[in-house]
């Protein structure tokens, strides 16, 4: 049983992340290193290469673990555009699955970044409202940029930090939460954050969550992941790199099998979820809270 006032620290990360950090290590002269993932009880060591976040179940310092500086903010669209099909595949789901929200519909955005779902989504639903966490200034920057100069700034309530420091409000009718939880090694902790998102949801209300996941133990997975690897890697990427964005995957990234992944879903305060998306290592679900939350 995880204790009540547990605080899980996580940075809100997109899967084009590994292109990005993998196109700055080839084009700088500077070489450049980032921790692995924070256990509860200890930093892991440092892997140069593979710059993932921090990850620890104490917020009490979550500036520490920001990650996007506004160089890397400033590029992240432009090295997630190898993506945009897939995305534009996981959004038409999201507007599919909320379609029958409340004309008036309050959405959480967690790990918001840039802002691309909230923005597909505003566009289609011109009256609902919409709560953007983000823990990276520069990332959350460039999203109310963007949602000025999409002129829906008066929908839209911006956030930089953690779901623990969000400041109480009105129940939520739905939350997305793309690509974020992978970065969480620990299940318990992983659970923590689908916890924290359901007790700001109404009950009923709708989670959209996408991660990467996998059976690393199967017999196709080496093909899938041999697959993956040419889709997100540049084409000059050194060998050495891309071995590393291998290891990562189980290590670093927390990639486990769909099935596992939705009963962590689950373990947070939400019925069964449901695997609506695949492609590759990217997995999406949809899912309900549940009509009455335990407490942890």
């Amino acid at each position: 049983m995880i204790s009540h006032d547990l605080k899980c620290n996580y940075t809100f990360m997109k899967v084009a992340i590994m292109i990005c950090l993998l196109d700055r290590q080839i084009n700088s002269a500077e070489s450049w290193t980032c921790p692995k993932l924070m256990s509860s009880d200890n930093l892991l060591d440092r892997t140069p290469g593979i710059h993932t976040p921090q990850l620890t179940s104490n917020m009490s310092n979550p500036k520490s673990a920001i990650v996007f500086d506004k160089e890397m903010a400033a590029r992240y669209d432009k090295s997630s555009a190898k993506f945009a099909q897939i995305r534009d595949a996981i959004f038409l789901l999201i507007r599919t699955i909320l379609s029958n929200l409340p004309v008036n519909a309050r959405i959480l955005c967690v790990g918001v970044g840039t802002g691309s779902e909230l923005l597909d989504l505003a566009q289609t639903f011109p009256q609902w409202q919409f709560t953007a966490v983000e823990p990276s200034a520069p990332m959350l920057d460039i999203c109310r940029q963007r949602v000025e100069d999409n002129g829906i700034t008066s929908r839209c309530t911006f956030h930089e930090g953690y779901l623990d420091s969000l400041p109480p409000a009105d129940s939520f009718d739905a939350a997305t939460c793309l690509f974020v939880s992978h970065f969480i090694m620990q299940p318990d902790e992983r659970s923590q954050l689908f916890h924290q998102i359901a007790v700001r949801l109404r009950p009923q209300g709708y989670l959209i969550n996408a991660d990467l996941a996998y059976d690393l133990s199967s017999s196709d997975y080496p093909g899938i992941l041999e697959i993956w690897l040419q889709m997100i890697s540049p084409a000059e990427a050194p060998a050495a790199e891309i071995e590393k964005m291998r290891q990562a995957y189980g290590t670093v990234v927390a990639v486990l099998p769909p099935a596992v992944v939705a009963s962590i879903i689950a373990a947070g305060g939400f019925d069964a979820p449901v695997l609506c998306f695949q492609s590759l290592m990217m997995h999406a679900w949809y899912t309900r809270r549940t009509p009455i939350l335990q407490v942890n």
